[in-house]
């Protein structure tokens, strides 16, 4: 019985220094109070009552999320400012023996940091350099805090607020930036307005103009068509009045009409030629003139 109490001791005592070490952690060995070694992911076994684990490190990004900080800017402006440190350990020895109170730590030199990366620059150019601050206090961060094993992955401002009197003023200055572009927008689209208007107007009368144009041209042009044509008329209905008479005048000889006739007819042919338009008829004052007229208009007939 006593062996079997002792198998049992023995057993419990061995798993009890049996140690698993978990992912993204790491076991920090001491033997007889003494860094042994670090232990990483894995099963690992322990020497009874000599080697301890004097400390389990996380190695997962942390972040610590500190309280608002007094702060005074390059033109004498008090603030408070709040940030948030992203960090991972990356020596667990280090870690373990570099300072006692590494959060603690780190949120001092925070705010030691913060202080002097604000205190070289002015009201505005804090407002408006916020990433410039942040790269600033995660290298000087980062340096100060690598003989730590810690390594600073991110440094970022939450808020940045300014006394009362000059949010106040900066609220003034922003609504009257805005109502300043509001009214210089007013008055470029009034510009721009104006100027497509008379562009418009402009473009409105050369149409105009050139409409106008067209249509005089083609009146004109119209207006001598139709002259062309009356004249063409007038001289088709003079060639067919002549050619009716001179066909007369043929049916006439062939008929056997005698020179009286045809004088007579040779007569009534110049006098519809004149188309009315002649006030006077000079008719010949002897019969040979008359004769000659009418052996003349023969001549036409025959040719």
């Amino acid at each position: 019985m006593p062996y079997f109490i002792a198998i049992i001791l023995i057993l419990v005592l061995i798993a009890m220094n049996i140690k698993i070490v978990p992912q993204a952690h790491s076991f920090i060995v001491e033997r007889l109070g003494a860094y042994k070694e670090t232990w990483d992911v894995g099963l690992h076994f322990m020497i009874p009552f000599i080697d301890k684990v004097a400390r389990k490190v996380d190695l997962k990004e942390q972040y610590c999320d500190f309280p608002p900080q007094p702060v005074i800017t390059q033109d004498n402006v008090t603030m408070q400012i709040d940030s948030i440190v992203f960090f991972r350990i990356s020596d667990p020895k280090a870690y373990a023996y570099g300072v006692r109170n590494p959060i603690g730590a780190i949120e001092n030199l925070t705010a030691t940091t913060l202080r002097n990366v604000i205190g070289s620059l002015t009201l505005d150019e804090t407002l408006t350099s916020r990433d410039q601050i942040n790269a600033q206090m995660q290298d000087a961060l980062d340096i100060a805090t690598d003989p730590w094993g810690i390594k600073i992955t991110r440094v970022e401002l939450k808020n940045i607020n300014p006394p009362e009197q000059i949010r106040d003023a900066m609220e003034k200055q922003m609504k009257a930036e805005r109502e300043k572009r509001e009214k210089i927008l007013f008055a470029e689209g009034e510009k721009q307005s104006a100027i497509t208007v008379a562009e418009g107007e402009k473009q409105s009368k050369i149409l105009q103009a050139e409409a106008d144009k067209q249509a005089t041209i083609l009146q004109a042009e119209a207006m001598k068509e139709k002259q062309i044509r009356e004249a063409e008329g007038q001289a088709e209905a003079i060639r067919n009045v002549q050619k009716a008479n001179a066909d007369g005048i043929m049916m006439l000889k062939e008929a056997g009409a005698d020179e009286s006739v045809l004088t007579i007819k040779s007569l009534e042919a110049f006098e519809k030629a004149a188309n009315g338009q002649a006030t006077k008829i000079i008719v010949p004052s002897n019969i040979a003139g008359v004769a000659g007229l009418a052996e003349s208009i023969k001549e036409v007939v025959k040719s």
